[in-house]
This record gives structure tokens, sequence and C-alpha cells, in this order.
């Protein structure tokens, strides 16, 4: 098996585009007088979340309710696990959330009460697609197995003509892969290749935190009510597949409209020497969009998900004060003449991204009949 090449970013780009932008931002926080972390109004949201989460399901178990008040419920504890996950668990992980490390630490350990685990997804997320976005073989937001096509670097299928179709489908699955296989697989493939972080565990620490924090999860979400509230074992496991798809199709759909996208570049580095045609900045720049980001409601909801490009620059940066900084990010690229894609609706950006799938269902030129 051939070694994996490294994309190396380029050094010929001009730096006075980042440097500039650095100063800028920094200087908007030096004269507000605010720090990059969150503040009240995030650690009142996370409250707002976290009962989102919790509340349903101790209703579901306490409660002589009807079923389908109860499938509402999973409904609602879908909500507020991708909440928890997208405002508390993200900035935690990023260290963005608060000053005090022992608080990011925590916070980001919410997602073991989503099903995940740290380790894989700091290096999925912080290491591998914060670092080679929209790269293929590198940046696993862009592998779907062979189900579905997200890039023109990808083998086409007959059947990805339909995916536009059938893909919404599928991104409800999402958590539920993520809770049974995916965390297994990933830190299989991590410790083959090495992928580590500071402070990392020992590869038997990890496997070890894993199983014993998959137990926990599976115990508390589905064991808890059958053995202790009695509950159907077949009316537990459909209001966790209520609640895993739920959360599954928020996440999914927000994460592809910033990536998966007409208007995002999906650059390959050169063959043999590895090398990308930009900087790691400008690279950001291109294959980052932004959507809905005048909407309150999709702000707050989607813990600045929606301004990606600012978090992709900027992701030590609580998404707090992402509104802010994108007004100085957007005016600074466009006086280097460099990108900003955005959609100025939801609405608009869904429409685009099927439009995406829909042309990457077409059969290649490149294919032989």
């Amino acid at each position: 098996m051939a070694k994996r090449l490294i994309p190396r970013f380029s050094r010929k780009d001009s730096q006075v585009f980042i440097q500039t932008l650095n100063r800028r931002v920094n200087q908007y926080f030096k004269d507000n007088k605010i720090a990059k972390t969150g503040n009240w109004k995030l650690y009142f949201k996370s409250i707002i979340m976290f009962t989102l989460l919790i509340a349903p399901f101790v209703l579901i178990l306490s409660l002589n309710i009807s079923d389908w008040f109860k499938l509402l419920l999973a409904v609602i504890n879908g909500v507020g696990m991708a909440g928890v996950g997208m405002n508390v668990m993200h900035d935690g992980n990023h260290g963005s959330y608060s000053k005090n490390p022992l608080v990011n630490k925590l916070m980001g350990g919410s997602i073991y009460i989503l099903a995940g685990n740290v380790f894989n997804w700091k290096i999925q997320h912080n290491v591998l697609h914060h670092t080679y976005t929209n790269i293929k073989d590198h940046d696993e937001d862009l592998e779907a197995g062979i189900v579905l096509r997200f890039s023109k670097h990808t083998k086409w299928q007959p059947y990805h003509r339909f995916q536009h179709f059938y893909s919404i489908f599928l991104y409800g699955l999402l958590t539920l892969k993520w809770a049974f296989f995916t965390d297994f697989i990933q830190l299989t493939r991590y410790q083959k290749r090495n992928l580590t972080y500071v402070n990392s565990k020992s590869h038997s620490t990890q496997w070890i935190g894993l199983i014993i924090s998959k137990i926990f999860y599976f115990s508390i979400w589905i064991m808890v009510p059958i053995l202790v509230f009695n509950i159907l074992w077949w009316k537990v496991m459909i209001g966790f597949f209520v609640m895993h798809y739920t959360a599954g199709l928020i996440l999914s759909l927000v994460f592809q409209l910033a990536h998966v996208i007409g208007e995002a570049d999906m650059p390959l580095p050169e063959k043999k020497s590895g090398n990308m045609k930009n900087s790691w900045a400008v690279h950001q720049l291109k294959t980052t969009v932004n959507f809905s980001t005048k909407n309150r409601i999709v702000n707050w909801f989607t813990g600045g998900l929606n301004h990606q490009i600012e978090h992709h620059i900027f992701p030590h940066i609580s998404h707090i004060h992402y509104t802010k900084i994108s007004e100085i990010v957007k005016k600074t690229a466009k006086e280097f003449n460099l990108p900003y894609n955005e959609y100025k609706t939801t609405r608009s950006a869904i429409f685009s991204h099927f439009k995406f799938l829909k042309q990457m269902g077409i059969r290649p030129v490149y294919v032989q009949s």
C-alpha cells in the first residue's frame, strides 16, 4: 500500500491577507475588551440545549402519557442532541467555550452522552477536517462510502444518479452509525496511522475508554428504560431511533451546506509533491460556504456553524462572536480580491446542495462503458 502523501499548503500566496485579518480581529476584541471565548449568552444557551436533551427523556420515563406524545418528546430529544453537539460540545473541544481548560474539557466531554468519542472527534474534525478541508482522502467529511458521491474525484456508480432523492433518508442515520460503528472503525484507523494530538492517551487506554463510554451510553438510553422503568424494548428502540434520526438529519444538513455545495472548491494536491495551490487561509475561503447569517434563529441554534468561513479561519474563537467578526472577514476578503461564499437563506443553500448532489450523480465522461 502506497504511503499517504500529506498535502502541503502553498507559501507562494501572500501572507498579507491572513496577517491583516488576524490584526483586525484581534483589535476588535481588544477595543471591545471582551474575551474570544464564550460568555453568559453561551452558558445560558447551554442550559437550554441540555434541557432539550434531558427533560424529554425524563418525562418519557416518569409520566404516564400516550406513545404518540412520547414520540414527539423523542423528536425534541433529537433536537436537543443536535443542539448540544453544535453549541456546547463543539466549542468545548475546540477550546473556545471557556478560558478554563477544565470547563472546556467538561463541555467537550458532553460528546459521551451524544454517543461519540472525544479522541476520534478531535482527530476527524480538529486535525483532519480543519487542516485539509475538502481534500479527498484527507478530509473524512467528504467520505460517504460508495452510497453517496460528494466529489467529482470520487468514483461514480450508476445509482448515484438518484442520490439527490435518496440522500435525505440516509442523512438521518449519521449519529446512529456514529454510535454503533464509526467510533470503532475510526479508532482502529487512526491508531494504524499513528494519528494523535497533545496529551493523547495510549492505544490500550483509548480502547478501554471507548468501550466503557459505549456501555455507559447504551445503558442510560436503552437499558435503564427497559430494565428499570419496564418500558417495552421495541418502544425504547423506536424512541432511540427517532431521537437519533432527528439529530442526524439536522447535523448532516448543517454540515453539508458548508462544504458539499457548488461554490465550495474541492482541490487535489499535486500527485508527486503533495503541494496545494493556495495557502491554508485562502484554501479555507475557497472550500467553505456560509448560509443564512442574518437569521437570528439559525445563528442561535446552529452554534455559528452557518458561519463556517469564520469558524474555519478562527476555530479557537467561540461561535458567539462570529456574527460580529464576519463583517471583518468579509471586508478583508474583498479587499484582497478573495472569495467569500455565502447564501442569504437556509432554503437557498439546501436547494443548491441537492442541485450539487444531482450534478455529482451525472455519469462522468471518463467512465468507460
